[in-house]
């Protein structure tokens, strides 16, 4: 069902320039994806650590008014958990030890990719100090809306940018309050409204699920509800969340999802929505269309991941540029065809 590219990975940490000379980039993963002037275009999460170059010591970059500072920790200090890589975890306070940023890539055939090393969207601001994460593109209207989830000490908010050329962004500000994530608009209106398809992810009883909500202007979100739950056992139990802009087909609005089971494994599914009630599940895999297998997939920042942000479909094909194991960008081709197949046959 899935055919992978023979280039695998696409892009690597190593093709990324670092921002300077005391900064390495440890994954480049989990792209938007869109077309821009009939070609394939990638806005890919870039993640960068620095390095202390001091034995027990970790440095933490923080944006600060457009800069970014390094923050220092000495890991003798008991006020603070360093036994996760990717956290600092204190009493009062985390902190991530690496930031993400965006930057762009460009192909002429889908598969090998020119990256265009200047940072978009750089973290900015109060609600970007960790920095901007896991970008997802919708096409409106003329106009290029990116989703992404900004981190800070005040949780971590969705934003809203837009962009005409890629070149020069505009943020419209938060949409979503903390904790929330996975958020990405459906191409069109439907009944006169905008639809985002959604993930809150803080609750004392729920697990962290798929909901959506309607807005007349893109910026006040309103009518939420949850329309997909995890599920007891298997490969979705633990969280859940959007992968790709929703695409018409016959029978409704086809959507791919990631999920994950309480050992933190990633693997992609797919649901189908109804037409007119996007609200409403008409079908949802029960098997993944995608799981980790390959070792690029297995083994990385965080092991066992499949993880995508976007899709291109020509015809019967979708093209799903995808995050492995937090490190890699890679690509995968499926059938629209097979993947309705399984949605019909409750596979």
């Amino acid at each position: 069902m899935v055919k992978y590219s023979s280039q695998n990975p696409i892009i690597t940490p190593e093709a990324v320039p670092p921002l300077g000379k005391n900064f390495r980039v440890i994954g480049s993963f989990n792209p938007g994806v869109t077309l821009f002037e009939g070609k394939p275009l990638l806005l890919v999460r870039v993640a960068e650590r620095a390095e202390s170059g001091e034995r027990g010591t970790v440095h933490v970059p923080v944006a600060d008014n457009g800069k970014i500072k390094l923050l220092s920790f000495d890991t003798s200090d008991e006020r603070y958990d360093f036994s996760d890589v990717r956290t600092i975890r204190g009493k009062n306070r985390n902190y991530l030890t690496s930031m993400s940023l965006f930057m762009v890539a460009t192909s002429e055939d889908g598969e090998h990719f020119t990256l265009h090393p200047e940072r978009c969207l750089i973290p900015d601001g109060e609600y970007e100090k960790f920095g901007v994460e896991d970008p997802r593109i919708t096409f409106i209207d003329g106009v290029y809306y990116i989703t992404y989830s900004a981190i800070s000490d005040c949780g971590i908010c969705t934003v809203l940018a837009r962009t005409s050329d890629f070149v020069n962004f505009e943020k419209m500000g938060n949409i979503l309050h903390p904790d929330n994530k996975d958020a990405v608009l459906f191409p069109e209106k439907i009944n006169g409204k905008y639809n985002m398809i959604h993930r809150p992810s803080t609750s004392a009883f729920a697990y962290p699920e798929m909901w959506i909500a309607e807005s007349d202007n893109l910026t006040y979100w309103g009518n939420h509800r949850r329309i997909m739950t995890v599920r007891q056992s298997g490969w979705d139990s633990a969280r859940i969340g959007v992968s790709s802009t929703p695409m018409r087909v016959e029978d409704g609005w086809l959507v791919l999802y990631h999920g994950a089971d309480e050992n933190d494994r990633y693997c992609l599914g797919a649901v189908l929505l109804d037409s007119e009630r996007p609200d409403m599940v008409l079908a949802r895999t029960v098997s993944p269309i995608m799981e980790p297998i390959n070792a690029y997939e297995q083994k990385g920042f965080l092991s066992n991941v499949v993880f995508a942000c976007g899709c291109i479909r020509s015809g019967d094909m979708l093209r799903v540029y995808y995050g492995a194991a937090d490190k890699y960008v890679c690509l995968a081709e499926i059938s629209v065809s097979q993947i309705l197949k399984q949605l019909k046959e409750g596979k």
